[in-house]
């Protein structure tokens, strides 16, 4: 193991490394670039064994990828904001032909207006693409996640394609610590790829064709399935990781300080260290409250969510998105999750921190503050509280 310390873009660009991957292909955009420069810079040293295909858009960075995993080796890219809008058609073509390539996220604000910045309204509105979704809360999880991905998703059970999604500055151009395992021990935690089908010139056949009614559901289906199946694996596979490398993430959600909260604060990625820093100033105020991070979206950790509640009086979740016209995703899941079921918890819903606007420790507090108000009162005042809006 080597001690380095560097920026969230570029373990992201070690991680591709020592996953053994065999072909990138690379489209430059803020805030994503280093990570796809830094592999280059490793493929032209000689570092890395791979095949590096500079393309003309993300479309075709995605496509290529698409190929590269039909003809039987492992695969990586990497993108932010519009660059990832302008794969949606290609990425149902990748969950479809279920290949498992996995992709980097940086997450970035859409525009209009154009903005550099980050929030999750990227890669959230690409959910229903058939895409497994990680959150990362660090540079380390950043490397170790996009190990564990390839695991998960080359598996039989799934083969499917996966996000690693790392919000853009907050991770992707800070530099921090972070353990580079060794070789070896990553070679003996993800075997070499196998797919789960393969172009061949020797064997013909086709794949992904045209299907009629009577059998598309069933493909669908198969997704569903597989979806379901990686939640198991998910959760198998970072116990695994913790065991050999030393740390592991809580599965499919990172609770903190939950086991006697009455209320519960749900983040996705970098929220959820901030999130525990004010879990921490509240506890020694008295007050009972824990956090949990949504650390994969997709699939959505339902049953982890209603084990969560099972104690718990309140939760508040906080979304770094909007679906306009409704909420955040995380506010309008979590209620679906925990509808029906008896002595449902209150939700209150914020949405915080778009365009980039800092979410610190002291704003969660706050939101937390407001939630337990509601919690002695009974009823949530608002269903969805946007938090420090400007007047």
């Amino acid at each position: 193991m080597v001690q380095m310390v560097d920026t969230a873009n570029h373990i992201a660009g070690y991680a591709a490394k020592a996953a053994r991957v065999k072909v990138i292909a690379a489209y430059p955009i803020t805030p994503q670039t280093t990570v796809v420069e830094k592999i280059a810079d490793f493929v032209e040293s000689g570092q890395m064994d791979a095949e590096y295909i500079r393309v003309e858009s993300e479309h075709s960075a995605m496509v290529a990828c698409i190929g590269a995993a039909a003809a039987g080796v492992r695969t990586f890219t990497a993108t932010s904001a519009h660059g990832l809008a302008l794969m949606h058609e290609a990425l149902h073509w990748a969950s479809g032909s279920r290949l498992p390539i996995v992709m980097a996220v940086v997450n970035r604000a859409m525009g209009a207006p154009w903005s550099i910045w980050p929030d999750l309204s990227d890669s959230l509105s690409q959910r229903d693409t058939g895409w497994i979704q990680f959150y990362c809360a660090d540079n380390q999880e950043v490397f170790d996640t996009i190990v564990q991905a390839y695991k998960i998703c080359e598996n039989e059970r799934v083969f499917l394609p996966a996000m690693v999604c790392l919000e853009g500055f907050i991770l992707s151009h800070t530099t921090a610590p972070f353990n580079l395992p060794d070789q070896e021990k990553v070679d003996a935690f993800l075997p070499s790829y196998k797919s789960g089908w393969m172009l061949d010139v020797n064997k013909p056949r086709s794949h992904a064709n045209l299907v009629a009614p009577e059998y598309y559901m069933e493909f669908r289906y198969k997704i569903q399935e597989a979806m379901e199946n990686a939640k198991q694996l998910i959760s198998e596979t970072d116990r695994e990781y913790g065991e050999q490398f030393g740390r592991e993430y809580g599965g499919m959600i990172e609770k903190y300080r939950c086991e006697d909260a009455d209320l519960v604060i749900m983040t996705i990625g970098t929220m959820g260290a901030e999130a525990k820093l004010a879990v921490d100033k509240l506890r020694k105020e008295g007050q009972k409250v824990g956090s949990a991070r949504i650390r994969v979206y997709r699939p959505y950790p339902v049953e982890d969510i209603l084990k969560l509640a099972e104690n718990v009086k309140m939760i508040s979740t906080i979304d770094r998105h909007i679906s306009f016209g409704m909420e955040g995703f995380l506010g309008s899941e979590t209620k679906a999750a925990l509808f029906g079921r008896k002595d449902e918890p209150m939700v209150a819903s914020f949405i915080a921190g778009l365009g980039g606007r800092d979410v610190t420790a002291e704003g969660i507090e706050t939101m937390a503050k407001k939630s337990l108000r509601s919690l002695r009162q009974g009823r949530v005042e608002k269903g969805t509280e946007w938090f420090d809006l400007k007047e």
